[in-house]
C-alpha cells in the first residue's frame, strides 16, 4: 500500500496542479510572486518599434562619471538591472547589471498607468474622445446603471472613481491578483460597485486604469496595443519592439501594468514628457493635455482629508530640493523620471524595492534621483 501511494502521489500532484492552474488562485500560489519578467508566462500583443527609431546621442561625458560605492550598494541591495541618465536630450549614464541589458524587455508594472494616460491624451486630440469630462459609460455601456454612470473619465484618471477594489499585491484572493492571473478583465471590471461617491477622494486602484484601457477599445475600434502602437510607440521612435501582456490568448490588455520594453524606450517616453508631448519637435499629444496631467488634483483629498498635491493623470508628481520632478511608478521600483529644471530623464529598473517610505514614496526612489543629479553635477 506504501508503495501504491508513493507512486500515486506524484501524479495526484501534478493532476491537482493542473486543476488549480484554471484558476487565478492557482496561478498565484504557483506563481507567488510578480515578476519583471512575467511576459513568458502571459499571451502577450507585439507593439512594433519605429522604423526610424530615435536617436539618443551620447555624451562627450557618456558613462566618464561612475556611481559612487554608496549608491552602487543600494543599487546592487535593491538587484537593480538598469540606470539610464539623459540630461540635455543626450545620455550621459547607462549601465545594465544581473539580468538586464540594452535589449532586454523588462515589466513596467504601475508606470503602464501612465503610457495609458498618454493614449487617452491621444484619443482626445484625435476626436475619438471628446474631453475627460465624458461619462465612461458613453463608451462602456455596462457602467449605465446605479452610481457608476456617474463616473467620470477624469474620475477615472486622478483615481477618484470611488469604486470597490482591493489593491494587494501580496494577497491572493485580492481583487489585484484576480486582475494580473485571471483570464477575464472586461468582466471583473463591468461586475465592480462604487463604494464612495465619484469624483471627491482620491484611492489608487488599478481598476480605474484598466477601465481606461477598456474605454480607449471602445473609442478607437482597436486593441491598446494596435492604438499604442500606431499613435505612440512608431512616432514616439521607439527602437524596440514592446509586449503588453493580456488576460488570455487574443484578450484584452492588461491596461495597468504589464508593458514590457526595454530601458532606452521608457526613457523616450520621459523625453516626450520633458518635452511636452513632443519628439524632435513634432507633437505627438497635445501639450494642454500634458500639462493638465502633471497638474495635482488638488480638488480631491486622500483617505485622511490632505489636498492631492502628488497626482494628476495617471502620474505621480514630487516636489524635491526645489525641483517639481514627474514620475511614473511601478511596482518593485520601476521608475521613469522626469526632472524639467535640469533638463533630465531617469530610467531605473530592477527587481526589488523597500516598503520604508518618506512621505509617499519608497526610499529607493530619492537615491536613484540623487545618484542620478550627482552624475549631473560632476560633468
Amino acid at each position: 500500500m506504501k508503495t501504491f501511494l508513493k507512486l500515486i502521489f506524484p501524479v495526484f500532484i501534478f493532476f491537482l496542479l493542473l486543476l488549480i492552474q484554471g484558476c487565478y488562485i492557482g496561478r498565484a500560489l504557483i506563481y507567488q510572486t510578480a515578476n519583471i519578467y512575467d511576459y513568458q508566462i502571459f499571451h502577450n500583443r507585439t507593439i512594433k518599434a519605429s522604423e526610424n527609431p530615435l536617436n539618443i546621442e551620447k555624451s562627450h561625458f557618456y558613462n566618464k562619471n561612475e556611481l559612487s560605492n554608496t549608491y552602487l550598494t543600494e543599487f546592487t541591495k535593491y538587484k537593480t538591472t538598469a540606470f539610464l541618465v539623459i540630461k540635455n536630450d543626450s545620455l550621459i549614464y547607462e549601465k545594465y547589471w544581473l539580468d538586464g541589458g540594452p535589449e532586454v524587455i523588462s515589466n513596467s508594472f504601475s508606470m503602464a498607468k501612465s503610457i495609458t494616460s498618454l493614449l487617452i491624451g491621444i484619443a482626445i486630440q484625435e476626436g475619438k474622445i471628446k474631453s475627460v469630462d465624458q461619462y465612461a459609460c458613453e463608451y462602456l455601456p455596462e457602467f449605465y446603471s446605479a452610481c457608476k454612470k456617474h463616473i467620470r473619465i477624469k474620475d477615472l484618471l486622478t483615481m477618484s472613481s470611488g469604486l470597490g477594489w482591493d489593491e494587494s499585491y501580496y494577497n491572493p484572493f485580492s481583487k489585484t491578483t484576480r486582475a494580473y492571473y485571471g483570464r477575464n478583465l472586461y468582466k471583473q471590471m463591468m461586475h465592480l460597485r462604487v463604494t464612495h461617491t465619484p469624483g471627491y477622494t482620491f484611492r489608487y486602484l488599478s481598476s480605474n486604469t484598466q477601465l481606461l484601457g477598456l474605454l480607449i477599445k471602445e473609442a478607437t475600434d482597436k486593441s491598446l496595443s494596435e492604438y499604442a502602437q500606431e499613435k505612440l510607440w512608431q512616432p514616439l521612435g521607439a527602437e524596440h519592439d514592446a509586449l503588453w501582456s493580456l488576460d488570455r490568448k487574443n484578450g484584452d490588455e492588461k491596461a495597468y501594468c504589464c508593458f514590457n520594453a526595454v530601458a532606452r524606450d521608457f526613457a523616450r517616453i520621459g523625453l516626450l514628457m520633458l518635452h511636452e508631448g513632443k519628439i524632435n519637435g513634432k507633437t505627438i499629444i497635445s501639450p494642454e493635455y500634458i500639462k493638465q496631467s502633471i497638474t495635482p488634483a488638488k480638488n480631491l483629498t486622500d483617505n485622511e482629508g490632505n489636498s492631492v498635491d502628488f497626482y494628476g493623470y495617471q502620474w505621480w508628481l514630487l516636489n524635491y530640493k526645489n525641483l517639481h520632478i514627474t514620475l511614473a511608478w511601478g511596482l518593485y521600483g520601476q521608475f521613469i523620471i522626469i526632472i524639467p529644471e535640469k533638463q533630465m530623464v531617469v530610467v531605473r529598473l530592477g527587481h526589488k524595492s523597500t516598503r520604508q517610505t518618506v512621505g509617499r514614496y519608497t526610499i529607493d526612489l530619492y537615491q536613484y534621483i540623487d545618484a542620478a543629479l550627482d552624475l549631473a553635477d560632476r560633468l
